[in-house]
């Protein structure tokens, strides 16, 4: 799963990918995932989303645009991005990043 996290930002990333990396079937990874109660894609999405969470609310990226953090966690339409960030914390992106501000941890 390590592997998974520090490959977030390729957007290429893929169970077949992944699989193949490790000389493994698309199908054991998928089992694997199963047993976890989830799909590859379903944690590659969640991870992406709460690692935008996270730089959203960093100070080191607070010049960064919003599209640019998406691109660097491996969206790769905006659109897209930022209806899943919406579903996820219920909360556009500028809302996140805004509400960060608020809290503090971004100054």
């Amino acid at each position: 799963m390590l592997d998974i996290v520090e490959n977030l930002g390729k957007r290429q990333l893929s169970v077949t990918s992944f699989a193949s990396r490790y000389s493994v079937t698309t199908r054991y990874i998928q089992k694997l995932f199963e047993g976890e109660g989830t799909t590859f894609t379903e944690y590659v999405l969640e991870r992406r989303l709460l690692e935008a969470n996270r730089l959203l609310g960093d100070s080191r990226y607070a010049e960064r645009s919003i599209g640019d953090i998406a691109f660097k966690v491996g969206f790769g339409d905006l659109s897209y991005f930022t209806r899943s960030f919406r579903r996820r914390f219920g909360m556009t992106p500028s809302d996140a990043r805004e509400q960060a501000r608020r809290d503090g941890a971004i100054l």
